[in-house]
């Protein structure tokens, strides 16, 4: 049954955080406080649990069996509940304007927590309930949490790789959701009847009710100090969250996008930590179980290690980079249980309060990752700073005598080996390993890197490499709005990158709107073009920061024209939420009667685009494809009034000669009818780019480009 909770609970954070991503917006404050009030609601319910399993058991006469699988009956309603919870305020939220503003992120951090943070409670509870519950079945047993703890992990290893490697695959999110559900109620129902017919059990539970809430049984291994295992703890839960943030910022270059990528880099760290788990229950066994001191000498190491594996310059693969942080995860995987096995001595309300303050360390750490750490620091002082205190530690055992000799003379100068090499030599993917002008940009949302010169120049965000200077990006401008018959009055770009659109766009002399989901980004304008400081003071152009879906809801303006290049490689995670048949009908609103949409798809896998282009042809009665000059990609164009293609000579008269101008700047060589004339014969017939299949397309709840 602990499985299979520890099963559905990893399930509902990857669910609920992509739903939290679809509400309000995909950037690091969300993920940190998905994440923080998921350890929240797990610190809650594991002291609440604890401190009142006891007293319910004795006055109610129920088993606590009954009580768990009330609670988990209960987060089976939950799984129906968060994505209501996350509809109603995103809506409640448009009218706050930019996504950027304090506002803004302080409300929408604040309904996610209201919506998910009462089955997190009941989440963590389950931990002392079910201690109890197996202490009424063997008092003797005073390392029941760790038991629990190594059966909940590997639950949640299996429900991180299944989620995104099947489930959703197949069915879907609101079909995952389900599935989660309906197991949390076959447990409660289970829980409940195995309560209610073994009525001893309830007896023998408040017959050990009635004993001083502290077990005089011997800890199975003595701690120094509370005031030491407390704050271990603590610090074991707050750096390795914190660190699960960043490296999921500092290995986005190897791992790439993917949700696939996210999964096994979530699925490692996990399995990990079962790992480390399942060796102590083993060393409990044979009654050899490492010192603390041991475990901490090896942190001390191990944290560290993940700075030289990730520098570039190494050029290691993914199972370089997983392998990395397999050892620190493993150790806090021993050390965790360990710690609350020795305070608690099987005691449900002693291990409550013990891993209520371990959660406690997990809900600061990212949240510190996300909104301190990373935007000033960077990747690579975070992870520094996140493995110094248990050099601190170690320190402490240097002075007290606990560790030996030789494991004082390799953990102690191995640590400080690395740590004056991750200060002086290493570098990172954030950084870069290029040479030449370079600027660094940081916010809440990403690290943003502007390097190189003339046509060499580059975008990275979180070190992917995101646009270039091409013609391509300045088409996504020219070729729609040459398509109207009409005089166009205003344009949208979603997604800016390094603003070529935009720019182009701005060259017609209308009104242009650009939506950008980083700050830095838009900051980085100026590196790429010397007229950006005159182009953002026009009064035509306007830079927006938010989300480009959210932009759309918001909104009471219609456009001649929305185009976006979303970032890529377009089976990013998240990047569906741009594809999807749910986007398009949002962009008909925002369009005018005869409006165009310009969806660029990079060059890529044939059935994701065929995929985008069965959407597109879903959603809009009237679509038309063009390969791209250069062949970097296919240009669509969708409107919900016929498209007819214009003439060279006509094209040629529609484009002003500021947009002519900027449509030749990067191919001085080439006359604008040659262009033009190229651009025109490269529309592709639209039935050659639809898959056979009709069920092969983009929707919210089955992101075919993503789970592939």
């Amino acid at each position: 049954m602990f499985f299979g909770s520890g099963f559905c609970g990893l399930l509902y954070q990857i669910v609920w955080m992509r739903l939290a991503f679809a509400s309000f917006g995909i950037i690091t404050p969300v993920m940190s406080v998905v994440l923080s009030v998921f350890m929240l609601g797990l610190s809650l319910g594991s002291w609440a649990g604890g401190k009142w399993i006891e007293n319910l058991t004795q006055k109610t006469g129920m088993p606590a069996l009954s009580f768990y699988g009330l609670a988990e009956g209960l987060i089976g309603v939950g799984s129906f509940a968060v994505p209501k919870f996350f509809s109603i305020g995103e809506t409640n939220l448009l009218s706050l304007g930019e996504m950027s503003s304090a506002g803004y992120l302080l409300l929408s951090a604040s309904i996610i927590t209201f919506s998910i943070l009462p089955w997190c409670f009941l989440m963590g509870a389950t931990f002392p309930v079910m201690m109890m519950s197996v202490k009424g079945l063997d008092d003797a047993n005073n390392t029941s949490f760790s038991f629990l703890y190594l059966a909940n992990l590997l639950g949640a290893t299996a429900g991180a790789g299944l989620t995104a490697g099947v489930l959703v695959e197949i069915l879907g999110f609101n079909a995952t959701l389900w599935v989660a559900a309906c197991l949390n109620f076959v447990i409660a129902f289970v829980s409940l009847m195995i309560g209610f017919s073994h009525h001893h059990m309830a007896a023998s539970l408040q017959t050990s009710a009635s004993t001083p809430l502290v077990s005089s049984r011997k800890a199975v291994l003595p701690v120094r100090t509370t005031g030491l295992a407390f704050s271990l703890l603590f610090t074991t839960g707050f750096t390795s969250m914190a660190m699960e943030i960043v490296w999921t910022r500092a290995f986005t270059p190897v791992l790439k996008t993917t949700i696939y990528s996210f999964a096994l880099l979530l699925t490692t760290y996990l399995l990990a930590t079962w790992f480390g788990s399942y060796f102590y229950r083993k060393h409990i066994a044979r009654k050899r179980v490492l010192s603390t001191a041991q475990l901490i000498a090896s942190l001390s190491v191990f944290a560290f290690l993940p700075l030289p594996f990730g520098d570039p310059r190494v050029h290691l693969k993914e199972l370089g980079v997983l392998l990395s942080v397999f050892p620190f995860c493993s150790v806090l995987g021993y050390l965790t249980p360990k710690l609350v096995d020795e305070y608690s001595s099987g005691h449900p309300e002693r291990a409550g309060r013990a891993f209520a303050v371990n959660i406690l360390g997990s809900i600061l750490g990212p949240i510190s990752a996300g909104y301190i750490l990373l935007p000033h620091l960077g990747v690579k002082i975070s992870m520094i700073l996140l493995g110094v205190p248990f050099l601190v530690y170690l320190l402490t055992y240097y002075q007290s005598g606990s560790l030996r000799s030789v494991w004082r003379a390799a953990f102690g100068s191995s640590a400080l080996v690395l740590l004056a090499i991750s200060l002086f030599f290493i570098t990172t993917y954030e950084q870069g390993e290029a040479d030449g002008t370079r600027v660094v940009r940081r916010d809440y949302a990403a690290t943003v890197i502007s390097s190189g010169s003339g046509m060499n120049k580059r975008l990275l965000v979180n070190g992917i490499g995101i646009t270039e200077l091409t013609p391509a990006t300045k088409v996504m401008a020219h070729l729609p709005l040459a398509f109207l018959d009409h005089p166009a009055q205003s344009a949208l770009v979603i997604c800016f990158g390094m603003g070529t659109t935009f720019r182009s766009l701005m060259s017609w002399d209308i009104k242009v709107t650009a939506v950008e989901l980083v700050p830095s980004v838009k900051e980085a304008f100026g590196y790429y073009f010397s007229d950006a400081e005159s182009l953002r003071k026009d009064p035509k152009g306007q830079i927006v920061i938010d989300d480009g879906r959210r932009f759309l809801k918001r909104t009471t303006e219609t456009f001649d024209l929305i185009t976006l290049d979303p970032p890529p490689p377009p089976e990013s995670a998240g990047s569906s939420l741009l594809y999807s048949e749910e986007f398009y009908a949002l962009v008909k609103r925002r369009l005018r009667k005869e409006g165009l949409l310009q969806q660029w798809f990079p060059l890529g896998e044939t059935n994701i685009l065929q995929a985008v282009a069965r959407s597109l042809e879903r959603s809009f009665p009237h679509v038309k494809a063009f390969r791209s000059i250069g062949d970097k990609g296919t240009h669509f164009l969708a409107s919900p009034s016929p498209l007819q293609s214009p003439t060279v000579e006509e094209m040629l008269s529609r484009l002003p000669l500021r947009a002519k101008m900027d449509l030749v700047e990067w191919e001085s060589s080439r006359p604008v009818h040659m262009l033009v004339t190229e651009l025109l014969e490269r529309e592709i017939p639209l039935d050659t780019l639809l898959n056979q299949d009709p069920c092969v397309f983009i929707a919210d709840d089955w992101p075919y480009n993503e789970y592939y």
